[in-house]
């Protein structure tokens, strides 16, 4: 069921943040897309009735348990350190580009 949703949520939107609201990495993630201008869903892990079920899901899923998780146009990315080093490296703007999400 929580896998299934976590699809869903990929599916639907161009850019899907797996977050919690504390984090400090997830902060800066979603930072660094607001500030390109990107629209994006944030589903907030701690905050969901379903987060730990989602948070296993993913990790299923995607080989990563540690938040953010991050999706561009339904493709898996990585958390923090790997959204940044995409944008550093400039291709962060080409993927969300292609994903309609700029």
């Amino acid at each position: 069921m929580a896998l299934a949703k976590a699809k869903d949520l990929v599916a639907n939107d161009p850019v899907c943040v797996f977050s919690k609201s504390y984090c400090p990495y997830c902060k800066q993630v979603k930072q660094l897309l607001q500030s390109l201008g990107v629209k994006f869903k944030a589903v907030e892990l701690d905050q969901e009735s379903d987060g730990g079920e989602l948070q296993a899901a993913l990790a299923e899923w995607t080989g990563q348990r540690t938040v953010p998780n991050v999706f561009i146009g339904g493709q898996h990315i990585g958390g923090c350190d790997s959204t940044v080093a995409k944008h550093k490296e400039g291709q962060l703007v080409p993927l969300l580009q292609q994903a309609k999400a700029l």
